[in-house]
């Protein structure tokens, strides 16, 4: 692992000053730590940028009415922030969500989205997805089986329907030799669409999504070329390109101290995509579904500190939430963390532990001043993709979590009592 001394996230000064007030503010809440801090507004930052660059490039713009016949819509992917405010600012926006299980639908649903402004993804959903008899989704297919079981309601309800790809630039990264488990290989998403077309089933639709943080924009590059190429094979001309998620997070690095988006500009993705969807004649528009990059910034984990402990030349920090229980990504990523109230003076080689019975859970291991105490809270950044999906219950309960847009600040869940957490047992 990188030396933690030569460190360096990247937040700008004013994002720093953000989450420091935004925090202090929704500590004067009394919620119980560790709590979770959500925003909007760091995401519709990321929204703006995006399209700032998608319009340069010569993308439709819905405020401005360009001419451009070639648009876009991005899709929030449930999932990574599974949280009710967010689903309910997403939909205030007049925007789209995807989702990828029964529970997401319902949730989408439940929140006031239309069947359809709703995109449905995942695999074997063939196993739930005929519960619902909704007019109108968007549903891309995933497998032949899938397919084969939900073709007919498809075209009874009037779906917009569509074949996800596995691409050659899909992989297993834990074990790149491997290929993912998503989607239909090239062969078997020729034959799909075919099958759709002959069916006269509403087919507008051609999706691959690759991975996280995807490294640089010539990956997307040669996936959308290899889509195109099976596009052509089928004689099927999309009407929406959806192209998934995967633009790298900003401010967070790897363990090794790697800037994952180092080698990825957004104006240089943007000017790639309107130059590939002239494979696609017809081409309407580009679908995204940017979780990660999206929502990472727009969230804070809150802890305090319970204990401090010296030993073998490393000072410990004993707080009561950690990797354990609120932040699984700090397995394979390092990020800011600060403190409140603001410690200064000489730093000391430092690990974050949360209160489990497990060496596992270790949220940091960075030099820290040495002045941090007991009772101090430290903000670990960038909390915002995934922290809720996995958040656990070992040996505690849910955290609370606070929720903040232009209304204000809220707490919008409480921490998780006893009762709830052993109160489910029959």
């Amino acid at each position: 692992m990188k030396t933690p001394a030569s460190l360096d996230f990247g937040h700008p000064p004013e994002t720093i000053e953000f989450w420091k007030r935004l925090v202090r503010e929704a500590l004067s809440l009394s919620p119980p730590t560790p709590f979770y801090l959500f925003s909007a507004l760091p995401i519709a930052e990321r929204i703006a940028e995006l399209d700032a660059a998608l319009v340069a490039a010569g993308f439709k713009s819905k405020i401005q009415n360009l001419k451009s016949p070639l648009g876009f819509q991005h899709f929030l992917s449930c999932k990574t922030q599974p949280v009710a405010p967010l689903l309910r600012w997403w939909r205030e926006q007049g925007s789209n969500i995807e989702v990828v299980s029964e529970f997401e639908l319902r949730a989408a649903l439940a929140e006031g989205f239309t069947p359809e402004n709703i995109l449905v993804n995942g695999p074997a959903k063939h196993h739930w997805l005929p519960n619902f008899s909704l007019r109108g989704l968007s549903v891309n297919f995933d497998s032949p089986a899938e397919l084969a079981k939900l073709l007919p309601l498809a075209k009874k309800l009037n779906w917009c329907g569509g074949v996800r790809v596995l691409t050659g630039e899909e992989f297993d990264s834990e074990n790149p030799p491997f290929p993912t488990q998503f989607g239909f290989s090239p062969d078997e998403a020729v034959t799909a669409l075919k099958k759709l077309l002959r069916a006269k089933v509403r087919t507008e639709t051609v999706h691959f999504h690759l991975r996280t943080n995807v490294s640089s924009v010539a990956v997307y590059e040669r996936a959308i070329a290899e889509v195109a190429a099976i596009c052509r094979a089928a004689k099927f001309g999309p009407l929406h390109l959806d192209i998934g998620g995967g633009i790298p997070v900003r401010n967070v690095l790897s363990r090794g101290g790697k800037v994952y988006d180092g080698e990825f500009g957004l104006r240089s993705f943007a000017q790639m995509l309107r130059q590939s969807a002239k494979l696609f004649p017809g081409l309407r528009e580009i679908w995204l579904e940017n979780g990660r990059w999206l929502s990472t910034g727009s969230g804070a984990l809150v802890v305090k500190i319970l204990d401090v402990k010296e030993r073998r030349g490393v000072r410990q920090l004993i707080c009561d939430g950690g990797r354990t229980m609120n932040a699984l990504t700090s397995l394979w990523e390092q990020h800011k963390i600060m403190a409140v109230p603001e410690r200064s003076g000489a730093a000391a080689l430092t690990v974050v532990h949360g209160p489990t019975c497990m060496a596992f859970d270790q949220l940091a291991r960075m030099p820290l001043p040495r002045s941090l105490k007991a009772g101090n809270h430290l903000i670990w950044l960038d909390a915002g993709a995934y922290h809720i999906p996995w958040e656990t219950r070992f040996s505690h309960g849910h955290a609370a979590v606070v929720w903040h847009d232009e209304r204000g600040l809220r707490l919008v869940r409480e921490r998780q009592s006893f009762e709830d957490f052993w109160g489910a047992w029959k």
